[in-house]
């Protein structure tokens, strides 16, 4: 296993970035300090070709000016939307930015995608990598309690990358972290989606009102376009979602450890990616706003040029108490897990 460390930028304030590229024999990710930003995974196809599957920017550039995509960043304090951009939590409401039609959506505008963070290359049992950390004050993002995060991307020799987030608080508040990453497993730039055939593990998908909150209730996807209890091509039943896939599913958890959610499998290159996770939810995107995006290589990132599978609490979860707790209490530990695995 081996980490390369380089400079990707100078700020106009002097800050330096950098990126990090971890690799093992057969493939690499690399992550920078700016957002916590996971920027690419190179990995082969069954013929031996190498790719690299995730979208992002040529440049510090993009990621800083087009940030509102939020390519491959890390998001926090709560990932997804929190409704009418506000919650009460012990008797006091938290008014939050309204940068969702209404609504507050990865953060708002203070998102962490935007900083840099503190970065330390590390070795570890779940594999090699870097570990990030940022002391969130009191009020940051609107939201209460002074947050110590940590992040973690590994990669091991099975070619599994893991991504481990840790927050700690001295006053109740929520959380809910994810990465935002678009792959394409065809290559970043090489077409899009549709044909990806993909399954979850998930009986049931959140309802969200036209400004996409949950109404609290859940769908079952059974005989409906959302069902991906069996594997399917994207394209499939896509035309039936109106817009295309942006829905949170309910995930058939185990009762401990971390359970198999999702699989990804492109017939064309023969790549396939699994992920599994603790978390009780995943975002299923498709890349419905993409649109005109100047992205690697000189190439346009348009309508589901990627897809996100982005595993977290389930969105405006401080408003619906009968979700699963998203409430982070002092002297608790929040640790949420994904790993992705690949295969070619």
């Amino acid at each position: 296993m081996k980490v390369k460390r380089q400079k990707f930028a100078v700020l106009s304030d002097g800050k330096k970035v950098h990126l990090y590229t971890v690799s093992n024999k057969e493939m690499s990710f690399s992550v920078t300090d700016y957002g916590c930003t996971l920027t690419s995974i190179v990995i082969p196809s069954k013929n031996g070709k190498k790719d690299d599957i995730v979208l992002g920017y040529p440049t510090i550039e993009g990621y800083m000016n087009t940030w509102s995509y939020y390519l491959g960043v890390f998001v926090g304090r709560f990932a997804n939307r929190i409704g009418d951009a506000q919650f009460k939590l012990n008797g006091k409401t938290y008014k939050l930015d309204n940068n969702d039609n209404g609504n507050v959506l990865h953060g708002g505008f203070d998102c962490w995608s935007r900083i840099i963070w503190d970065a330390k290359e590390i070795e570890t049992a779940e594999g090699t990598g870097v570990k990030f950390t940022y002391d969130s004050p009191d009020g940051d993002q609107g939201f209460p309690g002074n947050v110590k995060v940590e992040v973690c991307y590994l990669l091991n020799d099975d070619n599994q990358l893991t991504l481990r987030y840790r927050a700690t608080t001295d006053a109740d508040t929520p959380i809910n972290f994810t990465n935002h990453a678009y792959y394409n497993l065809k290559g970043t730039g090489k077409g899009d989606i549709l044909d990806h055939e993909v399954s979850l593990n998930a009986d049931s998908y959140l309802e969200v009102n036209d400004k996409l909150i949950p109404t609290g209730k859940k769908i079952s996807v059974k005989g409906t376009p959302f069902d991906f209890t069996s594997k399917k091509a994207v394209r499939k039943d896509i035309a039936g979602t109106g817009f295309g896939y942006d829905h949170c599913y309910c995930l058939n958890m185990a009762k401990s450890g971390l359970t198999k959610v999702a699989e990804v499998y492109e017939p064309e290159t023969g790549r396939s990616m699994s992920i599994s996770t603790n978390q009780p939810g995943v975002q299923f995107y498709t890349g419905n706003f993409l649109n005109n995006i100047q992205g690697k290589n000189g190439d346009i990132y348009n309508k589901h040029s990627g897809f996100c599978l982005e595993t977290q609490a389930f969105p405006d979860a401080p408003n619906k108490p009968e979700f699963p707790n998203c409430i982070l209490h002092p002297g608790e530990v929040y640790e949420a897990v994904t790993v992705e695995s690949f295969k070619w």
